[in-house]
């Protein structure tokens, strides 16, 4: 099957999805291959019984049509031409800390989000504009960037100076320079969540860009759920001559003298090529595909034991037979931990016994009240750990401990929402690190990639890239890339590996 294709991508997750549809787009001859009998990764879903559940935290940034944002929703409606329906969410979440007696509703809108945490914070208004003023032009600086790849260190230093002053900071010291009390910080900070690297070791730029891009953007979700985004975009590169084969999973990348040649199936069947845009992790890649094994460069061996893999997710998923409204679920996003110290909160994720220091709820039907039958709701509840914290249960306590901590989710959802949930439950499915390992074969059930440190986060990656490329023809894309994880971010890396091929290799389209 050698069709001379100019790139095979290997995984429809976002990030293959968003390489394969930009190749597309572009004129290139794609081969998009994926082990699944289904597109996406975790933008998909699942039916039990009445219920079509999302799997993931399921929201992205949106954006406004007169403003100059580069946010995956608007390439996807603008630039790709896809029909997919948008729905705003309501508010950007409900935070609840019950050691600091803390409940607020946090809107969207800089203004908005500014004059809340004043109301709950007296005095906190300036510090807090300071920041939000920090966080775009953090995000300005990103987007210029992204438009123009021939700008000079000396142009970012006179237009964007405190995005090179504070590359190598983490959140921790931003809000420490600025003087942010206690208590408008944790409020500030409640979307940590979605990066999952504690303050004191996240880099600003990257946080400081996710924050704005929800804050000043607002979020969305697909009205037909995650997989909604997947199907759009599958049917789209099918239109533009792109081939998909599901069912067709990749063992091996073959490589000669450090360059990609060709890639194997797991039915036995090699497919000749010259580029290969990965979607799977480095560190699968590097330590599992890249045939011959022994030829693998030890320099990429190194490079991928020294980033530290993230947190991973163990979720509950409930289909309830009553409506949200009779429920008393009026919020879409509910953030609730005893505090929002995150370094105690992620070194809680490193133990099972450290389940409900923080938890996550969304319920769908608050911003699309029919995603479920009438008279009905769904609710989703997560919360964060370490692969590791896993790796001391037995295979024969495992569906006891998973039930297990799945009740305590539920009763710290109720207890500090006095929102009761059990009585209502008809369907009810749990997802471990094993889960979504098995799913996605990611290293631990890893869900949030690299952890985000300013020596790792993206400037540096992206400075890093051409001398991180140890075989020539291979791409990567994905949570584990250089844009980190999130389906905004995925989408994106995709988009910036073709961009990558087409400036280095001069393909002709």
């Amino acid at each position: 099957m050698d069709k001379n294709f100019d790139a095979v991508i290997v995984g429809a997750g976002m990030g293959g999805l968003g390489a394969a549809l930009e190749a597309s787009r572009r004129g290139l001859k794609i081969l998009l291959l994926e082990q699944h009998n289904l597109p996406g990764g975790f933008a998909s879903s699942f039916i039990r019984g009445r219920f079509e559940f999302e799997p993931s935290l399921h929201q992205m940034p949106g954006f406004e049509p007169e403003k100059s944002s580069f946010e995956a929703s608007k390439y996807l409606i603008q630039k790709a031409g896809l029909d997919i329906d948008f729905v705003p969410v309501p508010e950007a979440y409900r935070l609840i800390l019950t050691d600091e007696n803390l409940n607020i509703r946090v809107p969207f809108g800089i203004d908005n989000f500014i004059d809340t945490i004043e109301e709950a914070v007296p005095g906190s208004r300036d510090s807090v504009r300071q920041y939000m003023d920090l966080c775009r032009e953090i995000r300005d600086c990103y987007l210029s960037l992204a438009g123009n790849r021939r700008v000079k260190g000396l142009q970012l230093f006179r237009e964007y100076g405190n995005f090179i002053r504070t590359a190598s900071v983490t959140a921790t010291q931003v809000a420490d320079h600025l003087g942010i009390p206690h208590k408008a910080r944790s409020i500030m900070e409640a979307y940590w969540c979605y990066l999952g690297t504690p303050m004191d070791k996240l880099s600003f730029n990257v946080w400081s860009a996710m924050l704005i891009s929800y804050i000043d953007n607002r979020a969305v979700i697909p009205r037909m759920r995650s997989h909604e985004i997947s199907v759009a975009v599958i049917d789209k590169i099918r239109e533009l001559g792109g081939e998909i084969r599901f069912n067709s999973k990749v063992t091996e990348i073959i490589t000669r003298k450090r360059r990609v040649t060709g890639i194997r199936l797991s039915s036995g069947e090699e497919i000749s090529c010259r580029r290969v845009i990965s979607n799977a992790s480095p560190t699968l890649v590097y330590n599992h595909l890249v045939y011959p094994r022994p030829l693998v460069p030890k320099a990429a061996l190194r490079n991928i034991n020294t980033r530290k893999h993230g947190v991973t997710l163990f979720a509950v998923y409930l289909g309830l037979n009553k409506d949200h409204k009779t429920l008393g679920l009026n919020d879409y996003s509910y953030i609730i931990a005893p505090h929002l110290d995150t370094v105690k909160l992620y070194d809680a994720a490193k133990s099972l016994n450290g389940s409900g220091a923080l938890l996550a709820a969304t319920c769908l039907n608050t911003a699309i009240p029919d995603t479920s039958p009438p008279g009905t709701s769904i609710v989703s509840l997560v919360s964060l750990y370490k692969g590791s914290a896993w790796t001391g249960v037995k295979p024969s306590d495992y569906f006891t401990t998973k039930r297990e901590l799945a009740d305590k989710m539920i009763s710290q959802f109720e207890d500090t929402t006095g929102i009761r949930l059990r009585d209502s439950i008809e369907e009810l499915e749990i997802a471990t690190p094993q889960t979504f390992a098995r799913y996605t074969g990611a290293y631990n059930g890893c869900v949030y990639g690299y952890e985000l440190e300013p020596w790792d986060g993206v400037l540096p990656r992206i400075l890093s890239e051409k001398r991180e490329t140890y075989i020539s023809g291979l791409y990567f894309c994905g949570g584990f890339s250089v844009r980190s994880h999130g389906f905004a971010s995925s989408l994106n890396s995709g988009i910036a590996a073709v961009e990558r091929i087409l400036q280095e290799e001069k393909i002709r389209t």
